[in-house]
């Protein structure tokens, strides 16, 4: 029921409000704080979080319509990252600070260090290509200990963001902080998951390049009906129908894997999800997968005019070749998955396939 009303609340939103001039002034720096304030009001933002820290308890299979939408309308807000931050806050019990939140996975780039003990607490280091950071007050930091840290963006004695952008000209902003003191610490709430802002980061990506895939899918399948050489569509033609019924099946499996994914992750209703990090490795690796032949054969089948800026479908390749490599891409997935089949052994690799759980950690970022 609750996946109906967020796919009803989100189509509602995003296609009455995400047009190509928005992303326009989007991507010429103007954040579009009338639509985060309309994503506010609707719940959107905190809709992981628990009842007791203002949201709906809803799973990510209840959310996957609101962030598929993401992908799909190429909705230029920190929805996800926020809705991830207010996941884990809500579930180790802390407050969740209003506004936009970033969230930082350790490793991957980033090389963050603590000092200090007990309310004194800091932190230092330097994080790359830190989605939105320059819109959100503050950043949930996943540390070396594997506990959570909540740090403050504005403290500009202590915190600097450089600004950045990644293919898709989203924010993507260097954060360095210099002793930033930090203002509440938790365990992993989800012991289920080794490292829960990657995976959820990962997670939640794959389900925007499922959006994102279905549009860059349908403008293709589009053009190719309407455009017409020597007399009849291009579509009529085997040379563009069979990479365009490959596109359409590399979708589907993403979408599939992604579904399996969003049901066996865990929320703050069903914190033992065994299965998740299996589900989601498998996710990330078939939706970058997806991706990255799904935007060859768009961009074919348009020709040179998809790759021009007037054109919709490089706002939604742009953003595919962008989330294809956030939060680990398609090729560290699969090896996590590889190092984990042969760690299993002859004897565990079956049961661990069908049960979707392999004995291994994730290995070094």
């Amino acid at each position: 029921m609750i996946d109906l009303m967020m796919e009803e609340s989100a189509a509602r939103l995003f296609a009455g409000n995400v047009d190509k001039p928005l992303l326009e002034r989007f991507e010429a720096g103007v954040f579009p704080q009338a639509l985060w304030d309309l994503a506010v009001e609707s719940g959107f933002g905190r809709a992981l979080a628990g009842e007791d820290a203002g949201g709906i308890g809803a799973t990510w299979l209840d959310a996957y319509p609101l962030l598929r939408g993401i992908g799909y309308w190429q909705v230029p807000l920190p929805l996800s990252e926020t809705m991830i931050a207010a996941l884990l806050l809500s579930a180790a019990g802390l407050d969740i600070p209003a506004g936009p939140l970033a969230v930082i996975e350790q490793g991957h780039g980033n090389e963050i260090s603590t000092s200090g003990a007990g309310g004194a607490l800091r932190l230092s280091g330097c994080a790359s290509r830190v989605a939105w950071a320059r819109h959100a007050g503050h950043a949930l930091v996943s540390l070396r200990s594997g506990d959570l840290a909540l740090i403050g963006l504005r403290d500009t004695a202590t915190v600097s963001v450089t600004p950045g952008t990644d293919l898709a000209r989203v924010p993507a902003d260097m954060v360095r902080f210099d002793a930033a003191p930090i203002l509440a610490t938790a365990p992993n709430p989800l012991p289920v998951l080794a490292r829960p802002v990657l995976q959820l980061g990962a997670l939640a990506r794959s389900m925007m390049m499922v959006g994102a895939l279905e549009s860059a899918l349908e403008q293709s399948v589009r053009y190719a009906n309407d455009r017409i050489q020597f007399g009849k569509p291009i579509g009529r033609n085997q040379a563009i129908q069979q990479p365009l019924a490959l596109m359409a099946g590399d979708v589907s499996a993403a979408r599939v894997a992604t579904l399996v994914a969003a049901a066996d992750a865990p929320s703050t209703a069903r914190l033992d999800a065994p299965a998740a990090e299996f589900s989601i490795a498998v996710a990330k690796t078939r939706c970058g997968e997806a991706a990255t032949r799904g935007t060859a054969v768009a961009h074919q089948t348009h020709g040179a005019i998809g790759f021009t800026y007037e054109h919709p479908l490089n706002f939604a390749t742009r953003r595919l070749w962008a989330w294809r490599d956030e939060f680990g891409g398609d090729a560290w997935w699969a090896q996590q998955l590889g190092r984990a089949a042969i760690g299993a052994g002859g004897r565990g690799f079956w049961p661990g396939l069908t049960r979707r759980s392999f004995p291994a950690p994730l290995g070094p970022a």
